[in-house]
């Protein structure tokens, strides 16, 4: 919104239907009241819903990952998160995004206060997937078709929590092996042609086995696929009904979503501050011990340096012979060593005692007074986040439709950009019922002739201006 100052308000004004925007100032309030009063999570919801009934091309499939949105301010002291993009540890909130093969969102939660995705998952996002997305076409007849089917990277790893879900809601999970045991044959391996969700078409080598988790008494999927140098990648299934050509590129069609993040940040600022206002914490929220963060902490920095004691103390020998001196302060130096180690395993051994003693998470209201803190209130950003959503499915529909006709498909959305970004004029038409939207020509005649056939695609569905009678006509202004 931050962005309104800089555009002419009469302009920006007359495309929304009013004949200025309001100011920056303004335009919060009026956010804000909406936010407020306008039940922004219902919205959300059945936008999400919505949209997972008329997915055709992708039912029943949903990428889940974390995105940490940073803050930098000062009026609380969130806690802090390791940003992977900084590769730094910063205070922010992390946002867990539901979205399609291709990267377009169906619905994101915000948490202040972080257990991680296992948790999220358990707790948020199926909950709402169980309760929003249609059921498949013979779920109740074939007990092998999943209710829908998750994906998401390591951080969510739990093969007992993969096992819960199917056995309990028919829930298929597809994720990447955290601990894959010795390396296939290469000889099990053979090259098939696969489709990529995107329509691309490729060849990988790929191999499946069925792997048995004996603590857990179940069985899964395992398919591998040989890259370069011999690496091969483990990935881990529960939908029993897909083939392995279906179930790689959908597992690596993962790097959508992390696409999609970086669009976000640069195109849709979805880590802008919407705004300043915030809301308190339930004192029933269970939160991190300080107390327990800490012993850990320590914990890692004592093992690094026993780490580093051991490697010293391994590592001195004798090369040659050397004189009685010499062999004399040979061996105290080992003794130093080894009572160095010997001090460092006594005090670890201590201090993980005491870690086990020590509560991992206890109730935000027993957290002392200088270690609390206030959340960035969810109402306003859940709101934009559903406007940004809805921009970015639009310009994701616009974006496909030129495709097809470019060799490179990734300059589809930069030319939607520029189209955006292009003057035009608007021209209603009472008389006829109509309101044109005459573009000027863009960079160059390429360019012109797609957004040509943009506007005939636009012009077909005879959409009709919010709150008039005025179908909406598109057309580029003669060069």
């Amino acid at each position: 919104m931050e962005q309104v100052r800089y555009w002419d308000p009469g302009e920006l004004g007359r495309t929304i239907g009013l004949d200025r925007i309001p100011e920056v100032r303004t335009l919060r309030e009026k956010v804000q009241v909406i936010a407020e009063s306008g039940e922004p999570a219902q919205w959300s919801k059945a936008l999400a819903k919505d949209w997972m009934e008329s997915q055709n091309d992708s039912v029943g499939v949903f990428y889940i990952d974390g995105h940490v949105r940073v803050y930098h301010g000062r009026q609380t002291k969130l806690p802090k998160r390791y940003i992977s993009r900084e590769r730094l540890c910063l205070r922010g909130t992390s946002d867990y995004w539901v979205n399609d093969c291709l990267g377009r969102p169906f619905f994101v939660v915000s948490k202040a206060v972080d257990d991680g995705l296992l948790h999220t998952l358990k707790n948020d996002i199926i909950p709402q997937l169980l309760a929003d997305s249609p059921i498949p076409a013979g779920f109740e007849e074939n007990p092998l078709i999943p209710r829908f089917e998750i994906l998401f990277d390591r951080e969510g790893y739990s093969p007992q929590f993969m096992k819960t879900v199917w056995m309990e809601h028919r829930i298929a999970c597809t994720t990447y092996h955290k601990h894959p045991k010795d390396s296939w044959p290469e000889a099990d391996f053979k090259t098939v042609e696969v489709t990529h969700p995107n329509g691309e078409v490729a060849d990988m080598e790929l191999a499946e086995r069925r792997t048995y988790f004996k603590s857990m008494d179940f069985e899964m999927r395992e398919v591998r696929r040989l890259a370069g140098k011999g690496h091969q990648t483990s990935i881990l299934s529960t939908n029993f009904l897909s083939s392995m050509i279906e179930t790689a590129p959908r597992m690596f069609a993962r790097w959508s979503q992390e696409n999609f993040f970086k669009y976000m940040m640069q195109h849709f600022g979805i880590d802008k501050l919407v705004d300043y206002n915030l809301e308190a914490i339930s004192e029933t929220t269970q939160v991190v011990n300080p107390a327990y963060r800490q012993l850990d902490n320590k914990l890692r920095s004592l093992s690094q340096k026993l780490s580093r004691e051991k490697l010293k103390y391994g590592t001195l020998h004798l090369e040659n012979e050397i004189s009685p001196a010499h062999v004399e302060s040979y061996v105290r130096k080992k003794a130093e060593i080894k009572s160095s180690v010997d001090g460092l395993e006594d005090i670890i051994k201590a201090l993980k005692q005491e870690r086990k003693d020590t509560k991992k998470h206890i109730p935000f209201g027993t957290l002392e007074k200088q270690d609390q803190f206030c959340a960035l209130k969810k109402g306003t950003k859940q709101f934009v986040d559903v406007i940004k959503m809805i921009a970015y499915r639009a310009e994701t529909a616009m974006a496909s439709l030129l495709a097809p006709q470019l060799s490179k498909k990734d300059e589809a959305r930069a030319i939607v950009r520029q189209i955006f970004q292009t003057d035009a004029d608007l021209k209603p038409d009472t008389e006829n019922a109509t309101l044109t939207v005459r573009i000027h020509t863009l960079s160059n005649p390429r360019n012109n002739r797609y957004a040509k056939s943009l506007c005939e695609h636009l012009n077909a569905s005879e959409m009709v201006f919010p709150g008039t009678n005025l179908r909406l006509v598109y057309d580029l202004v003669s060069s």
